[in-house]
């Protein structure tokens, strides 16, 4: 038979139905089934590689060749390990060291919140303070600074009690409900002791300096003990001329506790080179002043700057903060509002603020505002609105939202958190300067409290060079707008506004 036919033969049988398929009958017709032949395919015998035994591969691992190739796969190796770790040490050396970061504590980090007034802030006082927290950790605030509370009768010595709190703002179990919470959600609190905070002198007279400080040294003991994280005292200039001063700031020497506890003094009138003295014998950790509410033009408050920026870890800014007002009070307009946040955040120092100050809350007589709460809240719909009371509520609203934005821009960017500071210009009107540290992105704030459009042109300082340009972070001034992009040469600000320009490490 030829292959032709071998191969047709071989396609009918393939192509024929299964034999357990084709239909099989008695008379062997279709519509039954039959038995057939079937075709199995055989596979092909399957060649496996063994690869070399044990014994040839010792014989040809001995080989000449083999032994060089080794060699040379080896020295390579090694080469190659060692290079690379050249190169990351040459890295190394050759990158710019990062400047230590300085030692910080806990007022350093953010912003103080002064609550002189409980009974104003909160709606049933210090017992609802605590449900108030939240709020205030909203603003990245790192201390809570609350009273005088104490009790004491106006201008009578005798009746001075700074271990015992007035029945009038709450009891001492509800402070420490407020102290455990703060603690939870990291906010540090600070209690007010000025001895005769409801007289006119806060120490009373002179003659009474002596047996009051030995009382506040007692209660500053009394109060660290429960776990309060510091203590402030107004005024701190005429006390500590005394030779009993030392009785307090001995308190605050526990080197056993990991959390450093706080002294913060206030003064009024001192001058810039006072304050400074003030804190290098003294030993009080924070001073807030009143030069920023006393010095209105900006080279008046750049002169002071330059004074106290050596020491800007011991030296606390406010607008009306000293006087323990809000900052309305000065600053008038939500404009300067946004004016003066913008200036107390950006500043070599730490921000104190009065409570209301984060919403522009307006203080009206000598009394203390009523805090103002649930400004989200919108009108209902088909309710009538009060135009008026609208606006307020969506200022408010804005205020707080640019607060909060400086606050927590503050809190994460190096140069401002503890950078260096360089003036690169002042007017009667204007002031700019310069925030940097080391490979950190560079921060400039340029203000303008005039009542007339101001074109600031920025001078840097030896061994600063500016960019051409710099992009806006945060700005008052509408015509400024958020990421643009800005000349570093000439800088014009609208009247009441502010803004903060932002560019890299030029490195």
């Amino acid at each position: 038979m030829s292959k032709d036919a071998e191969v047709d033969m071989k396609e009918v049988e393939l192509n024929e139905m299964d034999p357990e398929k084709q239909p099989m009958t008695a008379d062997g017709q279709s519509g039954g089934e039959k038995n057939g032949t079937v075709m199995l395919k055989v596979p092909e015998e399957e060649v496996t590689f063994t690869g070399l035994s044990k014994e040839e591969l010792m014989k040809v691992a001995g080989t000449p060749g083999w032994v060089r190739t080794r060699w040379v796969l080896l020295v390579l190796f090694w080469l190659g390990w060692v290079g690379m770790l050249a190169g990351a040490v040459a890295i190394i050396v050759q990158a710019p060291r990062c400047k230590p970061i300085p030692d910080m504590n806990w007022w350093n980090e953010g912003p103080l919140y002064q609550v002189n007034d409980v009974n104003a802030f909160s709606p049933n006082g210090m017992k609802e303070l605590d449900e108030k927290l939240e709020s205030v950790n909203n603003l990245k605030v790192k201390g809570l600074v609350l009273g005088p509370m104490h009790t004491v009768q106006a201008n009578q010595a005798v009746t001075l009690n700074m271990q015992e709190i007035n029945p009038t703002h709450g009891t001492q179990e509800e402070l420490m409900n407020v102290l455990e919470k703060a603690h939870k959600k990291g906010i540090s609190v600070v209690l007010d002791l000025t001895p005769n905070y409801l007289g006119g002198d806060a120490w009373f007279s002179t003659g009474d300096v002596p047996d009051v400080l030995e009382k506040l040294a007692a209660a500053a003991d009394f109060w660290l003990n429960l776990g309060i994280d510091g203590i402030k005292v107004s005024d701190v200039n005429v006390a500590a001329s005394s030779l009993y001063w030392s009785k307090l700031k001995n308190v605050f020497n526990r080197t056993e506790e990991t959390k450093k506890r706080a002294l913060l003094g206030v003064v009024k009138g001192l001058s810039a080179v006072e304050v400074h003295e003030l804190v290098n014998t003294t030993g009080v950790d924070l001073v807030l002043s009143d030069l920023l509410s006393a010095k209105a033009t900006g080279v008046d408050r750049a002169q002071d700057l330059d004074s106290l920026h050596s020491i800007q870890r011991n030296i606390g800014w406010g607008l009306g903060a000293a006087s323990q007002d809000q900052m309305s009070k000065l600053a008038g307009t939500p404009a300067l509002m946004r004016l003066n946040q913008l200036l107390l955040f950006t500043l070599p120092g730490t921000p104190v603020f009065t409570y209301g100050d984060e919403i522009g809350l307006q203080a009206e007589g000598a009394g203390s505002p009523m805090m103002v709460w649930d400004i989200e809240k919108e009108p209902t719909e088909g309710q009538a609105v009060n135009e008026t009371v609208e606006a307020e509520r969506k200022e408010r609203l804005a205020v707080r939202k640019w607060f909060n934005s400086l606050s927590e821009l503050r809190g994460k960017e190096r140069s401002l958190l503890y950078g260096e500071y360089s003036l690169l210009q002042s007017s009667p009107t204007t002031l700019a300067y310069l925030r940097l540290w080391d490979q950190s992105e560079r921060y400039i704030t340029a203000v303008n409290w005039g009542s007339e459009p101001a074109t600031i042109t920025l001078t840097a300082p030896a061994g600063v060079e500016l960019p051409e340009t710099g992009k806006v972070k945060l700005s008052s001034d509408p015509e400024l707008k958020a990421d643009a992009s800005v000349s570093l040469e000439k800088i014009t600000l609208g009247p009441g506004s502010g803004v903060l320009l932002q560019f890299p490490y030029p490195g």
